[in-house]
């Protein structure tokens, strides 16, 4: 196993994003067209669920909603446990909630979804014969994840006290934003955005999927039925911009430099 594997690993690292829409084959169909990606059949405890490959590696999962379920649809960031009923507990005595599980899903792994004091919701993962994300770091693979939030502090300390996370704030006085870190790596980010949070989502966690050209990945979105929600700029870690999907699901393509 690779460090960078190994990290993805540690307790409290993201190791794998879920997607659960209404029309899972349209769903299938704008992501493949995306990043290439191919479907194999995973657990099915909650309804069709397929997991997402990329040259054979498996890099996310995609699911479908019970019709009569209009929930809305997002990414699910996971992060990794040793043991997702503790930590479950942690969640509740820190001041999140536990919406369902924890639950075994076959011999994947045993899996949990909580949100933390402040809504945002997140998925936990024990991982067994599926650890996670096999691949990342090239083109249609999640390469970052960010929770949006409206400010650090408070929800900072959750997630610190929870998965034992160090933090390193952003010196600014316009910019509110703590990077995550498991034994000096940095796994994840804060970023807390004040009144521009957006309404209709409130806080959120959002997956950065990289790519070759940003650019480029934002026009095939369009074509393929999606949004360009924020469009291409440049950042300190590449070019990127934020977008959603066919049904409204909303990531970050990065052409990271």
């Amino acid at each position: 196993m690779t460090t960078e594997a190994a990290t993805r690993r540690m307790p409290g690292a993201p190791c794998w994003v879920s997607l659960l829409a209404h029309g899972l084959t349209a769903t299938q169909e704008f992501y493949g067209a995306l990043f290439g990606w191919e479907y194999r059949p995973g657990p099915q405890h909650f309804g069709p669920y397929a997991r997402a490959y990329l040259d054979g590696r498996e890099v996310a999962g995609l699911g479908g909603l019970p019709p009569d379920r209009r929930l809305p649809v997002a990414w699910t960031t996971y992060l990794a446990s040793d043991d997702a009923d503790t930590t479950a507990e942690q969640i509740r005595s820190c001041g999140g909630t536990v919406g369902v599980g924890p639950l075994d899903a076959d011999d994947a792994g045993r899996m949990a979804i909580g949100s933390d004091p402040q809504g945002a919701i997140f998925g936990i993962w024990q991982g067994r014969s599926m650890t996670g994300t096999a691949v990342t770091g090239v083109p249609g693979t999640p390469v970052w994840n960010e929770l949006v939030t409206r400010e650090t502090s408070t929800v900072g300390a959750f997630y610190e006290h929870v998965f034992g996370y160090e933090s390193e704030a952003v010196v600014s006085a316009d910019f509110d934003y703590l990077t995550l870190y498991l034994k000096g790596r940095p796994v994840a980010g804060i970023h807390g955005v004040g009144n521009a949070l957006p309404r209709d989502r409130g806080p959120h966690w959002l997956t950065y999927f990289a790519v070759s050209d940003t650019d480029a990945a934002a026009r095939r979105v369009a074509e393929l039925g999606g949004h360009v929600l924020r469009p291409p700029r440049d950042s300190a870690h590449g070019r990127l911009a934020t977008v959603a999907d066919s049904e409204g699901a909303a990531f970050r393509i990065i052409q990271q430099s």
